[in-house]
């Protein structure tokens, strides 16, 4: 006796595997396929759209900034520590410096609160308050920039000086720590744009930390671990990759903040010698001197070629963070 075919299990249709029976993508008509196909060139058209627009900011840039770099070269522009507009002598090297500087201490200052959040959210918070202290959190991102700067100017300033003399005087024997406290600086910069950060950097995280499988975190607490054991051998190392990617992401952030930085850091176009003193940032002495600048080609194009630094600075450190966060997780999927 023969036995009929199942019609449930999958068939070969013209080499294509197909479940229940049905007919093979290959099958279907042109006109049934045309979707798919707009679908396809659509996505790859909208993805080349922003590469070609990455690369005409590049070539744009880099046209307005020739006159500047022709003047003082590519490094002696970048790398020159004398920026002095009444002479049209253009150095931004204390205008990186200072962006490097602020930069650096967002990070010191926020990442270790916005990954803390993101564990207590994730992991302690109670879930009748979680998604209010969710929104709160969250809600400092809906802060305007302008709004961080006054604050920085008419409280955090007056009301911080006595405490950076403090740190200055008994940390003197630190390097870059020591001697006396200006008001605006870059200590008090980098503050602000710690709290800027603080939001996006506690979002990735957070969902980062979701990811977490349960039974790797149940079985870390099944040995015998307590909480914080649970979460430094079990949470911290898989979300490593995605945190630093998260703390990268907030690097460029505070990189580019432009008004809030421009009201606290005293635009001072020198290398400051310690943390308190005051600085400049890139993006600060774009918006301070753009307006005036019209008038002289050369301090237009030198402006211009500041923020073709930092477009570049930015793309390096977002290029790295990607590079880290593929890195981390190929060592994940090996392990």
């Amino acid at each position: 006796m023969q036995r009929e075919p199942d019609r449930g299990l999958t068939h070969v249709e013209a080499g294509t595997l197909t479940p229940g029976g049905g007919r093979s993508s290959l099958e279907r008509s042109s006109l049934r396929r045309l979707p798919d196909r707009l679908l396809k060139w659509g996505l790859t058209a909208l993805a080349a759209a922003i590469l070609a627009l990455i690369v005409y900011f590049f070539v744009r840039l880099a046209d307005e900034s020739s006159a500047a770099f022709s003047r003082f070269g590519v490094f002696g522009f970048t790398f020159d520590d004398n920026w002095d507009v009444s002479k049209n002598i253009y150095g931004a090297l204390p205008l990186l410096v200072g962006t490097l500087i602020t930069s650096v201490i967002a990070l010191v200052i926020g990442v270790p609160i916005a990954v803390a959040t993101a564990l207590y959210l994730n992991e302690l918070c109670p879930r009748r308050a979680r998604g209010v202290l969710t929104t709160l959190v969250e809600l400092l991102a809906a802060v305007p920039s302008v709004v961080y700067g006054l604050w920085g100017v008419f409280f955090l300033i007056p009301r911080l000086k006595p405490v950076e003399q403090w740190l200055s005087d008994t940390f003197s024997f630190l390097p870059f720590v020591g001697g006396p406290v200006a008001g605006p600086s870059y200590f008090i910069a980098g503050l602000i744009l710690a709290i800027m950060i603080l939001p996006i950097v506690s979002a990735i995280s957070r969902e980062v930390i979701a990811t977490v499988p349960v039974e790797q975190k149940e079985a870390a607490l099944a040995l015998g671990a307590t909480r914080w054991e649970m979460i430094r051998i079990a949470i911290l190392p898989h979300a490593r990759a995605g945190i630093t990617g998260a703390a990268m992401l907030g690097l460029g952030r505070a990189i580019g903040e432009t008004i809030a930085v421009t009201l606290v850091i005293g635009n001072a176009p020198t290398i400051g010698k310690q943390l308190f003193d005051q600085g400049y940032s890139l993006a600060a002495v774009i918006a301070n001197e753009f307006g005036e600048a019209a008038a002289t080609p050369i301090h237009r194009s030198a402006l211009i070629a500041a923020g073709l630094v930092l477009f570049v600075l930015t793309l390096l450190i977002n290029g790295g963070a990607r590079a880290f966060v593929i890195r981390g997780e190929r060592r994940r999927g090996q392990a």
